[in-house]
């Protein structure tokens, strides 16, 4: 028997049922009829039971134990290599999982995703409450499951950013955290704000949706493998090779939310069109981590998206849909777009306050594995945390503690790879200035494709061949450093209000 043959098919296999599962999943949060919900919360439960099991599966694990033998593995390829080394972690943690367990789970997560959206334009806990508690006693039950060394939140970590603890990440947030803040109250307090007036108005959809396919263009999103649709909260999922989805949502009244979001999810996007195709199917068809996705997504949103230079070639474009725009000079929209204050809204937060709401969101959730407080007490929790961290105080739950859709898909351990990848992104985009020497100019004269290959080439083409700290060092020389996030935000927000 050729065991790699044997295996790659069955990884062939999982990986079709996994974008069966993917595409049911981007239905039910774009398109789907309100009384399909929960027919298809069956289904999706059903398609992703049979690629789990698959994967779990004694045959799989055979495979595995084969391939890695010591003789065998020096005779694989090096992507061969990467596939049975990342299987293999995986194996191992999801093993421990029963699959009834995950069945249930995978109903619960899309019943509960449908409750949220429906708890939050109520603004109402009460509605979400008992979904959210499912939510959390399964990300209990799982870390111990999965298990760890020190805490159980390190077990959820794992299956967002391996090789990343509880403890490395208060290594990171407290020094950050004190940074950010000192930075925050110089700007505020000594600083010349911008100008934001012009961004009021009302802006039609169709104008903005122009604007959002415009941007897509510039950054050479391939539109033949893939969309841009309507969501309650913006998402990218790679259904499968050639097919990538992404979606945004449109306000009236905030030109910049539906803009900077799709460029956004289209930063995940060109990492998911950009992964070599001889990995598909492989289980490495996908980022590194989470934090290395969330690097690609936010800088193109905040390096580029929200810099001088890309508003110096884009801005022209931006007056042609919206001629009232025209006398406002391109250096005081530039500033406008960001400003920085204190917020209440995550997915609106400026690069300088936008940290915090992630420092805030993985307290809270690493205190709910750990039962130091309960889900029943989370508005008033996050609440408190809002006045700690940020100064604020929600008005009501839509603007506070439901304005995530993440723990309503069980996606706890997740919110930190934000984080990550505004640290990430800082250290690459300085990696690539260094070694493209012109790229502000380039981006100035709209060449975003010089760019985009850069990332293609250091990044998107490995997929999950290496480990987060693996690929941050192969691409800039050094692990994950901070340091390049605090001057980089330093540098930019001390020119955006003259200090």
């Amino acid at each position: 028997m050729d065991t790699l043959k044997e295996y790659k098919a069955l990884l062939a296999e999982i990986g079709k049922l996994d974008s069966a599962a993917s595409l049911l999943e981007w239905d039910e949060r774009t398109y789907i009829p309100q009384k399909g919900h929960d027919a298809r919360s069956e289904v999706l439960g059903k398609v992703s039971k049979l690629g789990f099991e698959l994967f779990i599966s004694d045959r799989m694990g055979k495979y595995l134990e084969d391939l890695n033998r010591e003789e065998v593995l020096a005779s694989l390829s090096e992507k061969d290599r990467a596939s049975v080394r990342w299987m293999t972690h995986d194996y191992n943690r999801l093993k421990a999982i029963p699959p009834d367990l995950f069945e249930q789970y995978t109903i619960d997560c899309s019943k509960s995703e449908f409750a949220w959206e429906q708890a939050k334009a109520e603004s109402s806990f009460e509605l979400f409450q008992p979904h959210l508690q499912k939510m959390v006693d399964y990300a209990r039950q799982f870390a111990e499951l999965y298990g760890y060394d020190e805490n159980p939140y390190d077990a959820l970590l794992e299956g967002y950013e391996p090789g990343m603890t509880t403890r490395d990440l208060k290594a990171i947030v407290e020094p950050l955290r004190e940074a950010l803040v000192s930075l925050l109250d110089r700007v505020t307090e000594q600083g010349t704000p911008p100008d934001t007036s012009f961004l009021e108005g009302d802006f039609p959809v169709d104008k903005q949706r122009e604007l959002c396919m415009r941007a897509l263009e510039a950054m050479h999103f391939d539109s033949d493998a893939g969309r841009l649709d309507v969501s309650v909260h913006p998402f990218t999922t790679r259904v499968g090779p050639g097919d990538v989805r992404i979606t945004t949502r449109y306000m009236e009244n905030r030109l910049l939310s539906s803009l900077f979001g799709t460029i956004h999810e289209g930063g995940h996007a060109l990492y998911d069109q950009g992964i070599d195709p001889d990995l598909t199917w492989t289980g490495l068809d996908t980022g590194a981590s989470m934090g290395i996705h969330e690097s690609q997504s936010r800088l193109w949103e905040n390096q580029v998206g929200r810099s001088l230079a890309f508003w110096r070639f884009f801005y022209p474009q931006l007056q042609e849909v919206l001629p009232e725009f025209e006398e406002i000079p391109v250096e005081e929209f530039y500033r406008a777009v960001n400003e920085a204050q204190r917020s209440l809204i995550r997915v609106e937060a400026d690069e300088l306050t936008y940290n915090l709401h992630i420092m805030l969101r993985f307290e809270l959730e690493e205190a709910l594995v750990n039962r130091r407080i309960e889900v029943k007490d989370l508005p008033e929790i996050w609440n408190d945390a809002m006045e700690r961290y940020l100064r604020l105080t929600p008005p009501d739950d839509a603007h506070g503690v439901l304005q995530d859709v993440h723990w309503s898909g069980g996606m706890i351990g997740y919110f930190p790879s934000y984080m990550l990848g505004n640290l990430y992104a800082a250290q690459f985009f300085a990696t690539a200035k260094r070694e493209i020497g012109d790229l502000e100019e380039r981006i100035e004269r709209g060449d975003l494709l010089t760019l985009r290959e850069w990332l293609r080439e250091k990044i998107h083409k490995y997929g999950r061949m290496y480990s987060p700290s693996e690929l941050a060092e192969k691409v800039s020389g050094e692990k994950l450093n901070p340091r390049h996030f605090v001057e980089y935000v330093t540098s930019k927000f001390s020119d955006v209000y003259r200090l």
